[in-house]
Order: structure tokens, then sequence, then C-alpha cells
């Protein structure tokens, strides 16, 4: 299938390693050009490697995203290399364990910054190119917005405001013809989430536990799954899709886990 994305200029947040690395690699395979913004140059550079490896093209800016000014910045380093932008992918965060009883306002409020205002912020300067290539937006959000989880205040009021976010703006931009959805993860085999299950005495009890409750095939979703379906929402081929949030997760948030 081709899903007409040859030469498009997508920019992916966090795009150089777990998911979002998942979808600029995707990208890059059906000829787009994904543009990565990463504060780890280690990590850009790798997947740059990885891509052209492969065949593909790839940019970058370096950027902290928690401060407007850099978000701003790698915006324009984009539009200065391609002079356009084509889609953008939010995706750069980290469940940061920000609980209720453990968390202050300090954590709380960084928790929001790190996981949340730069969503806002890098649509808010990509919007100029946007509304002229009718560019659409694709959210990457957490189950923890619907589940709950415990312990991770931040993490999850964060996804909850990436959530009101793209239905939000999918009405906000409407009269430009700009589409935006939000793509929900609920159990994907990351290096963030590796590092997380080896803190446990028994990491491997862990992991088939977890997996356990995946009801369809007991296993976690992989990177390429969601990434697979993340080029599919940015594509023409999702024409018609506006102000969705779609779930990859095997079934893990809405299906009986008792099953």
């Amino acid at each position: 299938m081709d899903l007409k994305l040859k030469d498009k200029v997508i920019i992916v947040t966090g795009g150089a390693a777990g998911i979002g690395k998942g979808i600029s690699i995707s990208l890059a395979k059906e000829g787009a050009i994904p543009f990565i913004i990463e504060r780890n140059k280690t990590d850009i550079k790798d997947t740059i490697s990885e891509i052209k490896k492969q065949g593909g093209q790839a940019a970058f800016a370096h950027a902290e995203l928690t401060k407007p000014e850099e978000c701003k910045n790698a915006i324009n380093e984009c539009i200065l290399r391609f002079g356009r932008i084509d889609g953008l992918v939010n995706n750069a965060g980290v469940n940061d364990s920000i609980g209720l009883e453990n968390g202050n306002y300090e954590d709380f409020t960084t928790s929001i910054h790190r996981n949340l205002t730069h969503y806002y912020m890098m649509a808010h300067y990509a919007l100029p190119e946007l509304k002229k290539s009718k560019g659409p937006i694709l959210n990457i959000g957490s189950k923890t917005s619907f589940t709950g989880q415990g312990g991770t205040s931040g993490y999850a009021a964060a996804n909850g405001g990436r959530n009101a976010l793209t239905r939000e703006w999918a009405v906000e931009l409407l009269p430009y013809t700009i589409r935006v959805n939000a793509l929900i993860i609920a159990e994907c085999f990351t290096p963030l989430y590796k590092r997380w299950i080896a803190t446990f005495d028994n990491p491997e009890k862990r992991l088939d536990e977890i997996n356990n409750r995946i009801p369809f095939e007991r296993r976690m979703t992989t990177v390429e799954e969601i990434a697979d379906m993340a080029v599919f929402l940015l594509s023409e081929k999702s024409s018609h899709t506006t102000g969705q949030l779609i779930f990859v997760d095997g079934g893990y948030t809405h299906l009986d886990r008792s099953i």
C-alpha cells in the first residue's frame, strides 16, 4: 500500500529512542523524512545511522523540550532546512513516578512540563506551516489516563491533558483541514520499560505477570505495531479520521482482564 508519504517532512519529538525511534524508522521506510527532535546526541546519531543504512532519509535538531525557546528553535531549524512541515508527532515524555503521597508542587509541575507543556508548544510553533501543508498532528498517550496506575499523578494528569488537547485541537483546526489524533499505549517493551522491569527483585516473574494481563496473545505490543499505526494515521489513507483516541494495546485498556 502506498501511503503517499514520500518526501513528507514529519517532526517526531523524542524520535531517537523507544516508540519515537520506531515511528521515525517506519516513516523513513515509507519514504518520508522524519525530523527528529531529541536531547540525547548518541541516540540521534544511532537512529540516523540506522535509517540511512536502510536507504532512508532523516534530519534532526537537539532540544530540551521543557524550554519553550528550544521548542521554537527546533521548529525553526526544520523550516530553515526543508522550508515546510508536513506533520507533527508529539511523543517525548517519561513516566516519572510523581505521586500524590510522595510528590510536591515542584515535582508535579515539573512533570507536567516534562510530559505535556511541550505538546502544546510544538503544535503552536509548527501550526503556521501545518496550515500551509494541511499536515496532521499525532499525540502519543498512555493508558494511565484511563486506567490509573498509582504513584504517578504527574504523568497520568499529563496524559489526560494530551487526550483533551487532541480533541480540542481537532475542533479548532477543522477550518484548516488539519487532522488531530492520539495513539494510546499500554504495555510496550521499550528500553525504558526494560530498565524499569530490572528494578524488581524477580524481573522475569514480574514481566510474566504483566504479559498475562494483556488479553490478546498474552504479550506486549511491539514498537513496530505502534509505529505502523502511527504512520497510517499520518497518511492520506486515514484522511477522514480526526479527534480519535486510538488504542494499540492488545485490548489491555478496555477488555476484561479476568478473561
